[in-house]
């Protein structure tokens, strides 16, 4: 797979993420900027509707500003009203990001991050589902990866916060 080195600002990438080697979901982003390590890319919310996962709802209007790394296994999302208002940090745990020309091809495996825009709530989730997609089984070394960045920004949101790894 031949890949890109940079997104430039001004042209639009195709976001796909991929799970269990199938196309989750695909969106177009505005790149934002491009260190040759982290991309960071800004898109509305892409999903139809309304998604109330209790803890936060994304909905129309919302604007993600997404940072994605090439040598990170995660990737940080933060999530805004339309408005502007910070409602928190959605963080996938991912292999590390591959920018395929237009492409920015993201493959997640299971875990995520919550993380309150203050700090009240950070909430491990789909830990189950990781645990049944027998990755450990198929691939011990991706799922150690995994497990360790779930805890590295864990630690990061429980002591510095996610606004400094992004920032």
């Amino acid at each position: 797979m031949s890949a890109t080195s940079s997104a430039e600002p001004g042209r639009t990438l195709t976001v796909a993420l991929v799970k269990a080697g199938r196309a989750k979901i695909r969106y177009p982003a505005e790149p934002v900027r491009d260190d040759g390590t982290r991309i960071t890319v800004r898109a509305p919310w892409a999903a139809p509707g309304v998604r109330d996962f209790g803890f936060v709802r994304f909905e129309p209007g919302d604007v993600l500003t997404e940072h994605y790394w090439r040598d990170r296994w995660f990737a940080v999302k933060e999530v805004r009203t339309g408005g502007g208002e910070l409602k928190g940090w959605y963080c996938d745990i991912t292999r590390p990001a591959v920018l395929c020309g237009d492409e920015l091809l993201v493959e997640d495996l299971d875990l995520d991050l919550w993380v309150a825009a203050d700090g009240s709530a950070v909430l491990r989730l789909d830990e189950d589902e990781f645990e049944e997609s027998g990755l450990a089984g198929r691939d011990p070394a991706a799922a150690r990866a995994a497990v360790r960045a779930l805890d590295e920004l864990e630690h990061l949101a429980r002591t510095e916060g996610l606004a400094a790894l992004v920032g």
